[in-house]
């Protein structure tokens, strides 16, 4: 469709377009997946993926690929990498940083008076309120659109026409799927972000998203929790501690190594404690943490220019243990 980019020999492909045919299949399953559908006074969709319906796994596996901008693959599969946690999911994508960085990452503030979500999903690309989709040189175009938000309460009105005003899409034509923490939707599609952290780590530490071809991660599932606080630290923590990434890159094996050694979470300052003993270390104040904490637990970076592959990281099962318990 739009688009400049990163391989000019290459059209890119549409995120909303691609996600819209996921979406469909997420309405049209609702019953069988424990959704919830009405429409919003607005005359945008709400899907109810945890506040009122009890959602499903299969339903957040689905929300995850809508998220990525249906370019990439999520599946639920068995875990044996932690006594006790047997669970896991995958993602794998051929286009990563499209996949990850213009629709996944949870980039976009909405706000209205005591509402407060963070947006993710294809509708990002289409607003273009981040300065990052300037560095992605990316741009897309849909008669509909989706997104995400990690919220236990319905948006006002407010916010539904700021989506609309911003995407210059009909409320009509809007879908807004609401995923609280305390959901099995939730935590799936939460921690489904294995692959979308580690691109957004190698983004902060300048790693060339360029030279970035593909890939794939796996992460531990959490139990859910109805307590907000212990939810959002066993989803950081399931990836900061249960989570690999193995990337394809093309560069030079110094910037590969380098990539493989500064990527993993155990190359953050506070690394070694459970988020939840992080997050009160910093009177609860998020941005306080080191960012470079929020990042895979271990990190394969295979390099396709020389054939040579560079590890870095570790799972780090006693923390897994100690949050998942809590």
């Amino acid at each position: 469709m739009t688009q400049k980019t990163i391989d000019q020999n290459l059209t890119l492909p549409s995120v909303n377009q691609q996600a819209n045919l996921l979406v469909a299949e997420l309405v049209t399953n609702a019953d069988a997946l424990r959704l919830g559908l009405f429409k919003h006074e607005s005359g945008c969709t709400i899907v109810d993926a945890g506040l009122q319906y009890a959602g499903s796994a299969e339903a957040g596996r689905l929300i995850a690929e809508i998220c990525l901008g249906g370019l990439g693959e999520v599946k639920l599969q068995a875990d044996k990498r932690f006594a006790g946690f047997s669970e896991a999911i995958e993602v794998k994508s051929a286009q990563p940083v499209l996949a990850c960085l213009a629709s996944q990452y949870a980039g976009w503030a909405l706000s209205h008076e005591k509402f407060f979500s963070l947006g993710s999903g294809p509708a990002r690309a289409l607003a273009q309120r981040e300065e990052l989709f300037k560095e992605l040189a990316y741009t897309d175009k849909a008669e509909s659109t989706c997104i995400v938000l990690e919220t236990d309460k319905i948006p006002p009105v407010e916010v539904i026409e700021k989506i609309v005003r911003d995407t210059k899409i009909a409320a009509g034509k809007l879908t807004v799927i609401l995923t609280p923490t305390t959901s099995i939707a939730g935590v799936v599609q939460i921690v489904g972000r294995v692959l979308e952290v580690a691109l957004h780590k190698a983004h902060a530490i300048h790693f060339p998203l360029d030279n970035i071809i593909s890939g794939s991660g796996v992460a531990v599932l959490p139990p859910v929790s109805k307590d907000f606080m212990t939810a959002m630290g066993r989803t950081n923590d399931a990836i900061l501690f249960g989570g690999e990434v193995s990337l394809q890159v093309r560069c030079d094996d110094t910037a590969a190594a380098e990539l493989a050694a500064n990527l993993p979470s155990s190359s953050s300052k506070d690394y070694g404690k459970t988020f939840a003993q992080v997050f009160k270390f910093y009177n609860m104040d998020f941005y306080k943490i080191d960012a470079m904490l929020f990042s895979p637990a271990k990190v394969t970076v295979t390099n396709l220019q020389t054939g040579n592959v560079f590890t870095g990281g570790q799972l780090n099962a006693d923390l897994i243990a100690l949050s998942f318990a809590n």
